[in-house]
This record gives structure tokens, C-alpha cells and sequence, in this order.
């Protein structure tokens, strides 16, 4: 079968956007150029890669299977790019790890600055996606590795369990629940909330869980920091949501209860996920070694 990068690159986007119209829009190309791209693509294979219905296309399972191996095919072109812009540019390149908003605050900080100082020629982009934008962009080949919640299903892929990051409720000091053990989500649902910030992953989370509790959260305020948060929890301004790790290190600055959320969702840990250990990049291997993969 023959083709170029240039084939693979309009026929995901074709795949991706349900539409020849629009795949070739994507991929910079016009409708004529792309049209004959995808006829030669099929004579080629011998066998149809595209079902066209009056709402677009979709792949057949054949589609289906080259969309597969071409995502792994530009992944690695992409990567090969990369590490050889690196070296000649005096580095070995760029980590792009995907993390939750719980990862980000309280378990990457201290394990990254050991793994930072020990490769001087290595850097780390970090990008705050919620668990499910991060299973989705590893399944689709758009991410190599990132980390997130076992909340999230994660159908075909490696997840590695790192640590704990169990959600627990934080009240005001002199409010009723300050006392007790625990509370399930849906009974507290008629209080005032504070809330991180819209777009944080993990209050995403937290409203996605109310949403199928039964409502959403009241928000009186939305904070850019847990500390912001659990201050304003400390003043008496509403209950908050935040992961374990973070209230037990806050408590000893800002008086407040901490009371287990009952739920399955909110016993939850920290998990690396990753699709294929050998395609990952060797940076991306070593980074995760660092934060305890276990190569499969």
C-alpha cells in the first residue's frame, strides 16, 4: 500500500471531523485535492477505508485500523522530529505530560525538581487536563503519557497506581458536620460551596458528581488556589472539596473540619497512564520510571 504522511495526516482529519469538507479544510487542502488523496488511498488498500453517508463519512472497520497505525505512524514522526530539533539545538528535548489538576498541586512538585535537577538538558511541559481529556487524548494518540484519576475508565490503556488522592469535604470550624466522620456528597448539596476556579479538571470532577447526585454545587465564590479556597472555608463562607494530601498539609495554617466523602469516586488515586510502554519516547520512559512506572 502507498502513501505519504501527507495521505495519513487528511485522512485522520477526515476521520476526526466526520466530513471530506471539513478533513480537507483541517489538512490545508482542497476539496478536489483531498477527494482524489482519499480515491487513491482505497485503490491502493483495495478495499473501502471510508463509509460516505448524507451527514459525511465514517470509517469502515478497515478505516478503522489504518486510522490506528497512521496516529501511531505521525507519533512517532513527530516525536523522531522533535528529538532531532533538540539535539541540534543543545538539548534532548521536551516532556509533554499530561496531569490532572490534583497531580499538578500536590504530587509533581516535589518529584519533578529531583528528576529536573538530575537531566539539565530535558524540560517538562505541563498541561492541566481533566482524567477523561487525558484518556482521550492518549487513546487518540494526541498525548503519549499523562496522569489522572482511577475514577476514570480508561478502556485499553496501562494505568499505574502512584498514590493516593482521596477527596474529603472541608468545613468551617464551627459548622455541625466540623465533628463528624463522614457525609455522603448528595446530603450537603443545599449548602454554599467554594469552588475552584472554572476550567480547574477537578472541579469539573466535583460538579460532574453533584450534577449526578441530583444538582449542582451553590458556589458563593471560585478560587484560584486551594489555599484561597480553604481560607475562605476557614472564614465560614461555605463547605469545599479538595484531595486529602492537600487539606492535611493546609490544616495546620487555616482551621478547618475535614470529613470522608462516602462515595466510591471521591477514594481515588493517582494513577500514570500511558498506551504502549516500547513506543513511548526514551525521555518519556525515564520520566515516568522516576514517578513509578513499572515497565509492563
Amino acid at each position: 500500500m502507498r502513501f505519504d504522511l501527507t495521505d495519513l495526516r487528511l485522512f485522520l482529519s477526515v476521520v476526526d471531523a466526520g466530513s471530506i469538507t471539513q478533513g480537507a479544510a483541517r489538512a490545508h487542502l482542497s476539496l478536489a485535492s483531498a477527494s482524489e488523496r482519499l480515491r487513491g488511498l482505497e485503490q491502493d488498500a483495495g478495499i473501502a477505508l471510508l463509509a460516505r453517508h448524507a451527514r459525511g463519512v465514517s470509517t469502515t472497520d478497515a478505516g478503522e485500523a489504518l486510522a490506528h497505525h497512521a496516529r501511531l505512524i505521525l507519533r512517532q514522526q513527530a516525536l523522531l522530529q522533535g528529538e532531532l530539533r533538540d539535539f541540534a539545538q543543545g538539548s534532548q528535548g521536551t516532556v509533554h505530560l499530561y496531569a490532572n489538576t490534583a497531580a499538578l498541586a500536590e504530587f509533581l512538585p516535589q518529584r519533578l525538581a529531583p528528576w529536573l535537577a538530575t537531566h539539565p538538558r530535558l524540560n517538562v511541559e505541563l498541561k492541566e487536563r481533566t482524567s477523561a481529556e487525558i484518556v482521550r487524548a492518549i487513546a487518540a494518540g494526541r498525548a503519549e503519557a499523562g496522569i489522572v484519576s482511577s475514577a476514570v475508565e480508561a478502556p485499553g490503556l496501562v494505568r499505574q497506581p502512584v498514590a493516593d488522592d482521596h477527596l474529603v469535604l472541608i468545613v468551617p470550624a464551627a459548622h455541625a458536620l466540623a465533628g463528624t466522620r463522614s457525609a455522603r456528597l448528595a446530603d450537603v448539596l443545599g449548602e454554599p460551596f467554594v469552588g475552584l476556579e472554572p476550567g480547574s479538571a477537578l472541579q469539573e470532577h466535583i460538579n460532574e458528581q453533584a450534577r449526578r447526585a441530583g444538582r449542582e454545587p451553590a458556589f458563593r465564590v471560585r478560587m484560584k488556589t486551594f489555599e484561597g479556597l480553604c481560607d475562605m472555608v476557614a472564614h465560614g463562607v461555605g463547605l469545599g472539596i479538595i484531595p486529602r494530601s492537600i487539606a492535611t498539609r493546609l490544616r495546620r495554617r487555616y482551621r478547618f473540619g475535614v470529613v470522608a466523602l462516602e462515595e466510591v469516586w471521591a477514594r481515588r488515586q493517582l494513577c500514570l497512564c500511558f498506551e504502549n510502554w516500547a513506543a513511548l519516547s526514551p525521555a518519556m520512559q525515564n520520566l515516568l520510571r522516576h514517578l513509578g512506572a513499572t515497565p509492563p
